[in-house]
């Protein structure tokens, strides 16, 4: 299960990017930064964080410790700028947060030269598996904290959640988009990492995960008659994705194998 920590100091926001995330005190464990469901894509940013995040923690990924974080009325009322009090008094109730590093630096894979092929691999297919698009040079989402990589920052991810309607059709899709990803020139063998990665994944497995979710991130979505149809379209997504075609994992090696400059996706993919 997720902890649920209560936030009990705003420490300081982190303006980068437009989700405006801060780190927090919480009573119970410490600083986090939290992500905040009155900013950006509300609740679904928040899904993807905590799914990707689970997933990834189930994989074997380095993700720093997660949480559930309630905000309580009032919380930062300290803070001066108005746009943060403003996303603060939207976020009261449970929000998501990534235990805060002190002292990490964003990756550069011109420093970083040293990273494992196999671990580039792994992180390359989880976000080819789970569409995230903001893993790139512009844009890395990777921190170096006590001589590792570590995961943050996935609510750009399954971003089918913002339209569900004809998700059949589209959930053996390709993902182009993994051409961009930063650790793609480093990664080793992307089948090696598929069946690696698959082995430690079960249907059960990705229900716990999904189970997760708070209710109230899943209410009142139109797409759906009830929460528990909602949660089940997350689990089954993730699980047909996983076993089916896996054109995404094709994509990723044909943008391997062609590199950034000359990479053109195929019509269609197939792996077997």
């Amino acid at each position: 299960m997720v902890p649920r920590l209560t936030c009990r100091r705003y420490v300081v926001p982190l303006r980068e990017g437009g989700s405006l995330p801060a780190v927090v005190d919480t009573v119970e464990d410490g600083q986090f930064v939290v992500k905040l469901r009155g900013a950006g894509q509300g609740e679904r940013a928040l899904i993807a964080e905590l799914i990707v995040a689970r997933l990834a923690r189930t994989l074997g990924l380095p993700v720093p410790d997660d949480a559930i974080l309630i905000l309580g009325e009032g919380f930062g009322k300290g803070e001066p700028d108005p746009e943060i009090q403003d996303v603060l008094r939207w976020s009261v109730g449970l929000n998501f947060g990534l235990r805060w590093l002190p002292g990490a630096l964003p990756f550069d894979p011109a420093v970083e030269s040293n990273v494992s092929p196999d671990l580039a691999a792994e992180i390359v297919w989880l976000d080819a598996w789970l569409t995230n698009i903001d893993r790139t040079p512009r844009n890395p989402n990777l921190l170096v904290w006590q001589g590792g990589l570590w995961l943050i920052d996935h609510g750009a991810a399954l971003y089918i959640h913002h339209s569900w309607a004809g998700w059949e059709t589209r959930v053996q899709s390709a993902f182009p988009q993994i051409k961009d990803h930063i650790l793609l020139p480093l990664a080793g063998d992307l089948r090696a990492a598929d069946e690696r990665m698959r082995s430690r994944l079960t249907l059960d497995s990705i229900r716990a995960v999904v189970d997760d979710v708070p209710d109230e991130w899943l209410a009142g979505d139109s797409q759906f008659s009830s929460i528990e149809e909602h949660r089940e379209r997350y689990v089954t997504y993730l699980d047909t994705r996983l076993n089916g075609p896996r054109a995404w994992l094709q994509e990723a090696i044909d943008a391997r194998e062609r590199g950034p400059d000359t990479y053109q996706p195929r019509l269609t993919h197939r792996v077997v």
